[in-house]
């Protein structure tokens, strides 16, 4: 077999000739059939003497020139063998040094004003929902409330009930007006369940005036804010038509006319717009330092020009469901600042002076669950995991790990990002 002297070429053939690329002669090949591949290694091994370097198959005893290309022979290197690195030292936890002229800052101690930031969003005050009932059973004939959200007025008209028991309620008044109108007693027992049930004095004296019973009630709100369907389930779910609860992000009310409702059910919910609480999230690393009556700033997302002071008013003492955060309570009147309920806030919480030891955040790199400084050793700096707790304007709180006499690297990223700097161990 022949080939090219010239490797890039890959040309062969089973008999002499020139190369159709080049134009060199070919040249026989070696056969390496019955060599192992330790034959081989070890001829490499103890290849002495010269070899060409474009021509690695042409070795001497003596220097000269290459009888293929005409190239000065130079003399056979013995290969080098790479260092190995054991498993162990690839896996024994972090115990790196870096050498390097790079900043060093001492642990600081100080005290600092506490400011921290957290997010939230604007509720209504529950505190201030009132609840639109029914006081006697029946069906609802007309309905004045389509939306939930929908704006009302105290004494305004929210629907039209008959029922039956209101209407043998008033036909016993009349009965004893037109039979017994001496009999006073009896007369304002019948107005008085009258009245319980829910009839106001103006139809109550419609109805004495007329002489003819109301088949339909008006049932009126007594309060000014948003409608909502109430949450309460005080009703028979098997009663044709009974309201059922809906889910927040149902725009229509499921109130429906000639739905039934029953004695004492709560059927709407109003909340007031101008009665409002701020609701923060307060990560469990700052609970700690947060306590009622700390002063807070709040910004709406909607208009951060219109930021007003407030103080937290409560502070929940559970997590909420699918949470990982405390959730603070800010109470304001929002009947001058208009802010849309649903509107995110970004707070800012004054929680007082502490004093403690700080770090500069970047001295500090954090790996994951770890925190990590670089410390002067000698010459060199040495990683070292330390314990932190808050962060307060750009400082991280050092709970241990750390003596103040100790140097660290002002900038830790600097050291991790030069891996050129890094030696292990």
């Amino acid at each position: 077999m022949y080939t090219c002297p010239m490797p890039q070429d890959s040309v062969f053939s089973d008999k002499p000739g020139k190369c159709p690329k080049c134009g060199m002669d070919l040249v026989p090949m070696e056969d390496h059939s019955m060599h192992s591949a330790q034959d081989m290694s070890d001829n490499m091994d103890s290849a002495k003497g010269y070899t060409c370097p474009m021509h690695p198959n042409v070795h001497s005893d003596t220097a000269g020139t290459c009888p293929v290309c005409g190239m000065q022979l130079e003399k056979v290197k013995p290969a080098s063998e790479p260092k190995a690195v054991s498993l162990n030292t690839l896996l024994k936890p972090s115990n790196q040094q870096v050498i390097a002229n790079v900043p060093m800052i001492h642990m600081m101690t100080r005290e600092e004003d506490i400011e921290m930031v957290s997010y939230g969003f604007i509720n209504y005050d529950t505190r201030q929902t009132g609840v639109i009932s029914s006081n006697f059973s029946g069906r609802i004939e007309k309905l004045y409330v389509h939306y939930r959200y929908q704006k009302i007025a105290k004494g305004q008209r929210i629907m039209d009930i008959y029922s039956p028991e209101l209407l043998t309620a008033q036909e016993n008044l009349l009965f004893l007006l037109k039979n017994d109108s001496e009999n006073a007693m009896l007369i304002n027992a019948a107005k008085q369940k009258l009245y319980l049930l829910g009839m106001s004095n103006q139809q109550l004296n419609s109805v004495i005036k007329t002489g003819k019973p109301s088949y339909k009630v008006s049932v009126f709100s007594n309060y000014s804010g948003h409608i909502h369907e109430s949450n309460s389930t005080g009703m028979n779910n098997n009663q044709p038509g009974s309201i059922q609860s809906v889910p927040v992000t149902t725009e229509e009310l499921s109130v429906k006319e000639g739905m039934y409702v029953q004695k004492g059910q709560n059927i709407f919910s109003v909340y007031n717009p101008n009665r409002a609480w701020a609701l923060l999230n307060i990560f469990t690393g700052q609970a700690t330092m947060v306590k009622v009556g700390d002063k807070v700033r709040i910004t709406p997302e909607t208009n951060p020009g219109n930021d007003f002071r407030a103080s937290i008013n409560y502070i929940e003492p559970i997590y909420r469901s699918g949470s990982k955060t405390v959730t603070a309570r800010v109470y304001f009147d929002n009947s001058s600042y208009k802010i849309p309920i649903g509107s995110q806030v970004k707070a800012t919480i004054f929680a007082g002076d502490r004093s403690a030891d700080w770090l500069p955040e970047e001295a500090v790199l954090s790996l994951g669950m770890d925190k990590v400084v670089f410390v002067r050793t000698g010459e060199a700096f040495m990683a070292r995991k330390i314990e932190t707790g808050i962060t307060n304007k750009h400082l991280i709180q050092v709970l241990g790990g750390l003596d103040k006499t100790e140097a660290v690297a002002a900038n830790a990223q600097y050291l991790m990002d030069s891996e050129s700097f890094i030696k292990t161990n």
